[in-house]
């Protein structure tokens, strides 16, 4: 399977991606933990049906020392007792926050709160953008037709 459209291959992509790298970068170095970074990520991508970036982030997250017990079950968080109520929080939020069009009532009071609970304010900011960042990182890799299954860990630096 090839790319539908390989937006690397464009000077316009690239001064984008740049930008949005340094945006990523801005997370990958706050308080809010590693582990639940690539929890948000995976979780934002399976729901999206973001093949490249499932595969990128579960293998990233593998790479960093996340088990692959807990990497099965992110699908499944909600029955699964290996995530703290910390990392469930953010998996609600995420979850809320990437389904935007499904509820006119946009995050649920119960989402916000139990994330404003277990998460301060840098965290919490981080947590937001990140969830942003992750849900267009999807669209692109969507839209653009990006193939799964051949990312290396580290691949983009």
């Amino acid at each position: 399977m090839e790319a539908r459209f390989d937006l690397r291959s464009t000077e316009q992509a690239q001064r984008f991606y740049k930008k949005f790298a340094a945006a990523g970068q801005t997370i990958a170095e706050s308080t809010l933990p590693r582990a639940v970074q690539e929890l948000v990520k995976i979780r934002a991508s399976q729901i999206n049906g973001c093949g490249f970036c499932t595969d990128m982030h579960t293998k990233e997250a593998a790479a960093a020392g996340e088990t692959q017990q807990r990497l099965n079950l992110v699908a499944a968080w909600r029955d699964a007792t290996v995530f703290d109520e910390a990392e469930r929080a953010a998996l609600a939020l995420t979850e809320e926050g990437t389904r935007l069009a499904d509820a006119s009532t946009g995050i649920a009071a119960e989402a916000w709160d139990a994330a404003r609970e277990h998460y301060d304010d840098d965290q919490l900011s981080a947590l937001i953008t990140l969830i942003a960042l992750i849900n267009a990182y999807n669209r692109l890799a969507v839209i653009s037709g990006t193939p799964a299954g051949h990312y290396r860990v580290g691949q983009f630096g």
